[in-house]
């Protein structure tokens, strides 16, 4: 399985290559200079691995929600690759990825994931590890004020970005449920394609037409009168 992997949702921005079991990653903190980035990320992963884009079997990308422009650049990028090479494409949750990692490395099996969304609000998911280790959602992502998040009776880690800027309103919601907090965790292009090949052989791949992102927020800015 050959599968290629962008991520550009937040101030990083991150392309990965999964061949047979193995990822290589190219990652770089750099708020908006994904355009520059990105591209030549993947073609020296391609390069590396004396790979082209018809020789790969499909494609991921991190769908969203995150930042509008981040998440267009990496719908944009994978649509481009898709129509020229013909391959299906993986659509992958941002708020999963950064999960996902966590349960790579982490020690708990259940996490509150929360994103800056701006505007007063937080992205918001709830994620176990399933038998497979992949991060499974419980419920469903929202975009919500940090004092209106739902969550099911469990205990687990609070990460992402939102916990850094909202941690007394979530922390209060969550109560004895909390069991930690670690703000910096941001979604990476490795675990975009681990969830894509997992995609992938659950028939999750789409059509290029079909590849779209995912907000979550209908409006991606506040009128005056609703500041």
């Amino acid at each position: 399985m050959k599968l290629l992997a962008v991520e550009t949702s937040t101030e990083a921005c991150s392309a990965a290559l999964f061949i047979d079991g193995l990822v290589q990653e190219k990652y770089e903190i750099a708020p908006r200079e994904h355009t520059k980035l990105i591209l030549p990320m993947i073609d020296s992963l391609l390069a590396e691995a004396e790979l082209k884009p018809q020789q790969l079997d499909a494609l991921a990308f991190s769908r969203g929600p995150g930042s509008f422009t981040g998440v267009r650049i990496s719908t944009g990028v994978i649509q481009g690759i898709a129509f020229g090479a013909d391959l299906p494409v993986v659509p992958v949750s941002t708020l999963a990825a950064i999960a996902h990692n966590f349960f790579k490395h982490g020690r708990v099996d259940c996490v509150f994931t929360a994103m800056d969304a701006r505007m007063g609000e937080i992205f918001w998911g709830v994620y176990q590890k399933d038998q497979q280790g992949y991060a499974e959602l419980i419920g469903d992502e929202a975009v919500t004020l940090a004092e209106n998040i739902v969550f099911p009776d469990i205990n687990g880690v609070g990460i992402g970005s939102g916990w850094a800027v909202y941690q007394k309103e979530l922390s209060a919601c969550l109560g004895v449920q909390l069991k930690d907090i670690e703000e910096d965790h941001l979604p990476r292009a490795s675990a975009i394609a681990e969830l894509g090949v997992m995609g992938f052989n659950n028939n999750q791949a789409v059509d290029v037409e079909l590849a779209m992102p995912v907000y979550l927020r209908d409006k991606v800015a506040k009128k005056e009168s609703e500041r």
